[in-house]
């Protein structure tokens, strides 16, 4: 009898770009170098929803074709449902490993709560699932051929090496020719906040709306933060996890007579 047929490494991709963006349809070329791949994304641009999951409508998925073939499912709903809702109902078995992006955008420090793309990478990991998250630094004309590249590169190292439950890689490429890319760096979520603006416009029929811009401010300028490391033209990985808890405040007030709140 002959050796047993090795298992393919499976797959899962997801974003919150939508399904038909450019960023998603690089990595996926790329993965598939790796194993099988399964595309389960929104179907449209989702950006800055977060974790948000949809509980009060229906979901609704359907086949995506692209350039003549199947490429996916798309969802109408957000990042985390596209990533529950494949691997409860959509694929067959459970995948190895989820990649979420390639994002068209920076998704670093304070950007990170807000990202759509980390929140699918997030949920992969509640659901027990070594996942990363991968964002391209820029929001102009992107080629994600290098970062896709990398993403592949990645991979395969996590899927060696593993990842320990409950925690996720978020990878941030700078946004310039591979040869200008200076190194690969461990880093930590930086500190940063938006100072948000809310423009007043007008629509065609003359009602007011507003529309959000701001710039970010950098508030930690370490050299070991995933801000400032992408700055200097490094690609920074981050390891994050959905623990939120303040362990060092936790210690402290744990001596606080709370039982006197009850009297």
């Amino acid at each position: 009898m002959g050796a047993p047929k090795k298992r393919r490494l499976r797959i899962l991709v997801s974003n919150d770009d939508g399904i038909d963006a450019p960023g998603i349809e690089a990595v996926v070329k790329q993965l598939k170098k790796l194993g099988d791949v399964d595309v389960v994304a929104p179907d449209k641009q989702r950006s800055a929803v977060g974790h948000a999951i949809t509980m009060n409508y229906p979901l609704r998925a359907t086949k995506f074709y692209k350039n003549g073939g199947f490429f996916g499912y798309a969802v109408e709903g957000t990042p985390a449902d596209s990533v529950k809702l494949a691997i409860s109902s959509l694929l067959k078995e459970k995948p190895d490993l989820l990649v979420s992006g390639i994002n068209h955008g920076s998704n670093t420090a304070i950007s990170i709560i807000y990202s759509g793309t980390v929140s699918a990478a997030t949920e992969g990991t509640v659901l027990g699932i070594p996942s990363i998250a991968v964002s391209l630094t820029t929001f102009g004309e992107p080629d994600f051929r290098f970062a896709a590249q990398f993403t592949k590169t990645l991979a395969a190292f996590v899927v060696k090496k593993g990842l320990p439950h409950g925690t996720l890689l978020n990878v941030n490429i700078p946004a310039v020719k591979e040869k200008e890319i200076r190194g690969v760096v461990i880093t930590r979520q930086g500190k940063t906040r938006w100072d948000d603006t809310f423009e007043v416009r007008r629509d065609p029929n003359n009602k007011e709306y507003y529309w959000l811009t701001g710039d970010l401010e950098v508030m930690d300028h370490g050299e070991d933060t995933d801000e400032i490391a992408v700055r200097n033209r490094l690609i920074s990985i981050t390891p994050i996890h959905y623990d939120l808890t303040d362990y060092e405040t936790l210690a402290k007030i744990r001596k606080w007579p709370v039982g006197q709140l009850l009297k």
